[in-house]
């Protein structure tokens, strides 16, 4: 399923116009992003919760030239499955 299909089944289920729903899936993505570039957390109960995750920097070797690299720290979003929707994926 992509961003589309996402606003698709909302309308459909939700009995809003194309538009309307467009509109709240971007307001939801804009403000889980908005909340996480903040460095907090959000957590959907049963759902999963997102994070922002901060990796130290290291030395690397290039595998074409074998030379070393050095990777700079960084900060990468990560999510953690909950519960619910891992025992509904298992099938369970």
């Amino acid at each position: 399923m992509n961003k589309s299909d996402l606003m698709e089944e909302l309308a459909s289920r939700a009995n809003l116009s194309l538009a309307v729903a467009d509109r709240v899936v971007n307001e939801v993505f804009d403000a889980m992003a908005d909340t996480l570039a903040a460095g907090e957390r959000i957590e959907v109960r049963g759902f999963g919760s997102f994070e922002v995750r901060e990796y130290d920097g290291y030395t690397g070797r290039n595998p074409k030239s074998g030379e070393d690299v050095v990777v700079k720290p960084k900060k990468s979003p990560f999510f953690k499955v909950g519960k619910d929707l891992s025992e509904r994926v298992m099938g369970k």
